[in-house]
């Protein structure tokens, strides 16, 4: 088999190198019109593990400035931003009705690209996040007049109603994560789709065993991203994605070497 498992062969080798919608804000969340709950009536804070472990290219404002540059995160994504980002819009389909979350902003242009697909379709978007820098970053991104609704939100203890999204998109968050954490946002985000909707996530997966990068960057990268090999360990994904959600994959892509991998989940 080529290096590359997905139909689309390119990676490092093909690569170039607002007024948004204004909602009432009460404490941590930001409530459109057809949202009832009261909001939290305190700020939320940033996860310990978030703040110890990301600062540097998360949390800070300047570090959002710094890593907000899309040939940045294609380096170090190898090369494959693109591959990574057109591969979860393309999974995720062309039509998307109905109500939309993504869970974690993103640096680079997929909540962009996202969005026009969700608007074309007259859906809505959310977006989620528990630093707010990032939802204001996220807010300068999008075009001007967008009715996308930045939630102020921990991804694990969502205050939002069960069964009220179509569809979900986590887009390598997991891997951030440890693992109580992550199995808590798994079941927040399973929560909030409705029955018979789709989860989408896509996240690092084990190489095969000639990927030069599984012997050169990984050990390197486990220093950085302490939990992230909890998922690249392990070629069986219920080992990070627990039962019942790990037997109801529809699609599973392997990119890259299976370097990185797609996944759409039934909920």
């Amino acid at each position: 088999m080529s290096v590359f498992d997905s139909p689309v062969h390119s990676c490092l080798w093909e690569v170039p190198i607002s007024a948004p919608q204004s909602f009432k804000v009460s404490g941590s969340l930001a409530l459109a019109p057809d949202y009832e709950e009261d909001a939290p009536t305190a700020d939320v804070v940033v996860p310990d593990y978030l703040e110890k472990t990301y600062w540097w290219a998360y949390v800070r404002p300047w570090a959002i400035r710094i890593f907000e540059r899309e040939w940045l995160v294609d380096l170090i994504l190898w090369g494959c931003y693109k591959l990574l980002r057109d591969a979860a819009l393309r999974v995720f389909g062309d039509h998307l009705p109905g109500r939309t979350v993504q869970l974690s902003c993103v640096y680079g242009s997929l909540t962009k690209l996202l969005y026009a697909k969700v608007e074309a379709s007259g859906g809505s978007l959310d977006v989620v996040d528990v630093v707010k820098p990032q939802l204001e970053n996220l807010q300068r991104k999008l075009p001007p007049g967008n009715k996308v609704r930045r939630l102020n939100m921990d991804v694990s203890k969502l205050s939002l109603p069960d069964a009220s999204y179509d569809r979900a998109m986590l887009f390598f968050l997991m891997h951030e994560q440890p693992r109580d954490v992550r199995e808590a946002t798994l079941r927040e985000a399973f929560r909030i789709v409705k029955p018979g909707g789709d989860v989408l996530i896509l996240e690092f997966a084990k190489p095969k065993w000639w990927h030069p990068l599984r012997y050169l960057w990984l050990p390197f990268l486990a220093i950085l991203e302490p939990f992230a090999p909890d998922i690249w360990n392990h070629e069986d994904v219920s080992a990070w994605l627990p039962q019942p959600w790990a037997s109801r994959i529809t699609h599973r892509e392997k990119l890259f070497g299976s370097f990185y991998q797609v996944l759409m989940i039934k909920a």
